[in-house]
């Protein structure tokens, strides 16, 4: 599955999975919602390849809650930053490899036999530091991998600034519902306000990732 919202980009990668990688069947999403919706359905993709920049989520949030949902299931980041503090963040908050967008076929081949070995692809010329990055952004990226896909987007909604009634409207759920959810995910984020939530979402956004001098 490829999950990226330009459609140009997703019929090229397409072809190229089709006729260098050897891949049969290709599906593509536009959003995070809407692949989340399908990966909840049999069968599920050998291996999910996902743009970062999308419409509805910010940062490594999209990576974070699709490892959620996946499991062991391969994600691959492609995406056109290609900074070594985005690649290694991304690599530490779960990725099984990082592909330029760009790339040229031998790359994304490389990239695919490299992860079936089971082992990370990162780009040539990229090292990745031993050490861990930013130990606040790290804690953020620990604690929002404990969130559910749910709680997830309810966390995005808060980011947003928008109260339990307008997020029970969105999600068609009730607003109980939303409290309960709210509750659970301060516990796990281990905060004791909305606005504690979303200073730990923030920690794992780009602005976090980029600025961070490690």
């Amino acid at each position: 599955m490829v999950i990226d919202d330009h459609p140009l980009f997703c019929d090229a990668l397409s072809m190229t999975l089709k006729s260098a990688v050897g891949i049969a069947r290709v599906e593509t999403s536009d959003h995070l919602e809407d692949a989340l919706s399908r990966l909840g359905q049999a069968p599920r993709p050998d291996i999910v390849l996902l743009d970062l920049n999308l419409p509805d989520v910010t940062g490594l949030d999209g990576l974070i809650r699709l490892k959620t949902a996946v499991g062991e299931t391969p994600v691959v980041v492609v995406s056109s930053m290609a900074d070594p503090r985005l690649i290694g963040t991304a690599i530490r908050a779960g990725a099984a490899g990082f592909v330029p967008k760009h790339s040229p076929r031998d790359v994304f081949r490389a990239a695919f036999a490299t992860i079936a070995e089971g082992e990370v692809y990162v780009p040539d010329g990229v090292v990745l530091s031993d050490q861990t990055g930013a130990p606040a952004r790290d804690d953020a990226i620990r604690r929002l991998a404990l969130l559910t896909p749910q709680q997830g987007r309810i966390l995005q909604l808060i980011c947003a600034g928008k109260l339990n009634k307008q997020i029970a409207f969105d999600l068609s759920i009730a607003e109980t519902t939303v409290k309960a959810h709210v509750t659970a995910i301060m516990r796990k984020l281990g905060v004791q306000s909305r606005t504690q939530a979303v200073l730990i979402a923030q920690e794992a956004s780009f602005s976090g990732v980029m600025t961070d001098p490690s």
